[in-house]
């Protein structure tokens, strides 16, 4: 079985070229062991006023749903929307 980080980073290419698309990306900074993943969105999506919805209905969403032990899914440089 693959491990938990391989998981992840799956689930997370499977949203990648949208955020390519559109010159971001995301990196997986931490998971700690109580199942948070930290991510740090990269590039134009570091900035962008949508990126709290990305987050939430691409990034969040899909690594939830793909790997079920993950409880909580943190981005530490989320703009906030105006």
């Amino acid at each position: 079985m693959s491990s938990l980080k391989e998981r992840v980073e799956s689930a997370l290419d499977s949203v990648r070229p949208y955020l390519e698309a559109d010159g971001g990306n995301v990196n997986v900074v931490e998971i700690t062991e109580d199942g948070t993943v930290k991510l740090e969105l990269l590039g134009a999506c570091g900035t962008c006023p949508m990126s709290t919805m990305t987050f939430k209905a691409g990034l969040e969403e899909a690594i939830l749903k793909a790997v079920p032990e993950i409880k909580k899914v943190e981005a530490l440089n989320l703009t906030p929307a105006e």
